[in-house]
């Protein structure tokens, strides 16, 4: 098989929320593949300024804009300074997003809306500017990051499930609307991965640490590098017949029921 298959030369590919994490660990990928990265960010332009200074010297072409991609208007309007000043949007990431753990009886109304609002509806609101170009211009490809949460609940985070388990369903109906137009979208779930938001709770002999380390059948936590393969492939020609599905990268924990404690 060709390695022309998955390259990426010449194409621009937007990665929201790609300042640090696992966005950035996909973008990283998808440039060392060759595509020219835009950074998306809504905190401060010093971060992602700093960001961007980290994909250059990877020897990774990057560009950095703040927009949140829950305001129309502003979506709009970055999406069409993108295409004037790096070029057309080729792949589009839609990672951004926020968890709240809070038990639902306990989650006051408008922090329910805020995570549904961040991880369900900006994917909408991001994905339909770049998609009306994309199939204008022939095609494209949309990665939604979903989560396990997608299939799993978990107590204390149900807004953010509500939220993923609706983005994998947002992901198979836009597969179905625009696949004759070349557009291929799909989604990336998850596992639980060593990133340094998790870095407090990895610590050996903390009670989480132990508890998904025995039921990942991997033994252990992802490496947010683990991400770059799934991403490239989801972003090349290696995927154009692919559509509407959701690939979970979880060491195997949605495989199987788990084990006694004790095996």
């Amino acid at each position: 098989m060709s390695n022309a298959l998955f390259d990426l030369s010449g194409k621009v590919a937007l990665v929201t929320g790609a300042t640090h994490g696992l966005g950035m660990a996909m973008a990283t990928g998808l440039g060392e593949a060759g595509a020219t990265v835009v950074v998306n960010g809504h905190s401060s332009d010093a971060k992602i300024a700093a960001a961007v200074d980290l994909y250059q010297a990877r020897g990774i072409t990057a560009h950095g804009y703040r927009f949140d991609v829950t305001d129309e208007a502003s979506v709009e309007d970055a999406v069409a300074r993108i295409e004037r000043e790096v070029g057309p949007i080729d792949i589009l990431v839609n990672n951004a997003g926020i968890i709240k753990r809070v038990p639902l009886l306990e989650m006051p109304l408008a922090e329910f809306e805020e995570v549904i609002r961040t991880d369900l509806t900006g994917v909408f609101v991001m994905t339909r500017p770049v998609v009306k170009s994309m199939i204008r211009r022939g095609g494209g490809k949309v990665i939604n990051i979903c989560s396990m949460m997608s299939e799993l609940g978990r107590n204390s985070v149900g807004a953010y499930a509500a939220a993923k388990g609706g983005l994998k369903m947002l992901t198979r109906n836009m597969a179905t609307e625009w696949a004759r137009h070349n557009v291929q979208v799909n989604g990336i779930g998850p596992g639980y991965f060593a990133t340094s938001q998790t870095e407090p709770i990895r610590v050996k002999g903390h009670p989480f640490n132990e508890f998904i380390i025995q039921r990942t059948p991997a033994g252990k936590w992802g490496d947010p590098d683990d991400l770059k393969g799934v991403a490239v492939f989801l972003s090349s020609r290696a995927s154009d017949f692919l559509t509407g599905q959701v690939i979970y990268v979880d060491g195997g924990i949605l495989a199987t029921i788990g084990k006694p404690a004790n095996e």
